[in-house]
């Protein structure tokens, strides 16, 4: 499963990536510490094999989470059903939590630090669909 992992925060970066090698969450995990960077790459990836799963911090400098995902609104129909986008923030506001709900293409917001439990949550979820489309396509 290919996966991004956007955060400017280094530790927690390489916390989140630690633990998805731990659980063997992903084959291929890119790390990018600017949301705009990112950005750029899954543009790119629209056209090919997007990521699977993004992990999305939202408080950044220059380009926040928000922005992001509302950069990515004229790609959603190409990304919808095979991108999914879990918010991994710190912060514990209800706001968040009903603003993440306006934006089609993510599947989650999950509060810092993830933990394995959530890690095989999002498996079991990505697996149940996959087997839901191998069955609609039978």
């Amino acid at each position: 499963m290919k996966t991004y992992l956007i955060d400017d925060d280094t530790l927690s970066i390489y916390l989140t990536e630690q633990l998805l090698r731990a659980e063997g969450f992903s084959t291929s995990i890119s790390t990018f510490h600017s949301a705009a960077q990112a950005l750029g790459r899954l543009v790119q990836d629209t056209e090919g094999t997007p990521p699977q799963v993004v992990f999305l911090d939202l408080n950044m400098p220059l380009m926040n989470g928000w922005q992001f995902l509302d950069a990515l609104q004229p790609y959603e129909s190409r990304l919808q059903g095979r991108c999914h986008i879990y918010i991994l923030t710190s912060s514990l506001a209800l706001t968040d939590l009903e603003k993440s709900r306006e934006y089609n293409l993510v599947s989650g917001l999950i509060h810092k630090p993830i933990d394995t439990e959530e890690i095989r949550a999002i498996q079991a979820e990505l697996t149940d669909e996959d087997d839901e489309y191998a069955e609609a396509a039978d």
